[in-house]
């Protein structure tokens, strides 16, 4: 699987964090990685950049995979800043694709959305449970929200975390982005099921992939209903239908 690479003027947060994986796992004495503990994986003991270059090649089932995180997070909270680097190391391939892919579009914010990326990738690798399944996915989710924050006020198709306010200010309340949910589905603008799911994913910590398993749906068929919902409300907020309370709505009277 090929790297996804951008062409920059400067080093940036990804870029700095890949050299110091060079470092760390450079001749003579690189950074050894036991592959033993994790089953599917060879019977052996290698350098970090031979596991980066067969995590790159080879497919491994999910058992595999998050069995391999747990113990490179758990090297990573136990062993020092030299397995903090390895583990990011392991990881650089995926951060720069996610980084390359929400910065598309947006290359003045590219710098940004590296170091967002890298920070919450580091932040959940540190304090994740390690315990519960879909840990690479996870961890991969906290960097591609911390990223996507970065450009999320120019991404005119997803719910704006900041209201727009036009040469007047909108009445309040406007209030949390949830609050603004439960109007819209209160109105009947969408179902109570849709803002559950944009407020879990967008705002809470539920991964849209374990979603989805849960209701026996693919990722994208659940993506698309989400967007279809967060397109309906961020259309009412725009034409000031949310801005009044709804009776109806219990808790906000």
């Amino acid at each position: 699987m090929a790297t996804t690479t951008r062409t920059r003027t400067a080093e940036t947060a990804l870029t700095t964090a890949e050299k110091a994986f060079e470092l760390l796992t450079c001749e003579p004495a690189p950074l050894v990685f036991d592959a033993r503990p994790v089953p599917g994986l060879p019977d052996t003991t290698m350098p970090l950049g031979k596991l980066r270059n067969l995590l790159l090649y080879e497919r491994y089932d999910s058992d595999t995979t998050d069995e391999l995180w747990r113990q490179l997070a758990h090297h990573a909270r136990e062993r020092g800043p030299a397995w903090v680097v390895g583990a990011i190391g392991v990881a650089l391939p995926a951060l720069t694709r996610l980084a390359a892919k929400i910065s598309r579009g947006y290359t003045r914010h590219a710098d940004d959305v590296d170091s967002e990326v890298l920070a919450g990738f580091l932040h959940a690798l540190r304090t994740a449970d390690l315990a519960p399944p879909r840990l690479w996915l996870r961890l991969c989710w906290a960097a591609w929200r911390a990223g996507a924050a970065v450009v999320k006020a120019d991404d005119g198709e997803e719910l704006p975390l900041d209201l727009p306010s036009g040469s007047r200010s909108p009445r309040m309340p406007y209030g949390h982005p949830d609050l603004l949910l439960g109007r819209a589905a209160a109105a009947g603008l969408i179902t109570a099921e849709a803002a559950e799911l944009i407020s879990a994913t967008r705002f809470g910590d539920a991964l849209i992939e374990q979603l989805a398993a849960e209701k026996g749906l693919t990722a994208p068929v659940l993506r698309m209903r989400r967007r279809r919902a967060e397109r309906i409300v961020a259309a009412a907020v725009t034409r000031g239908d949310l801005s009044s309370p709804i009776r109806a709505l219990a808790g906000d009277r």
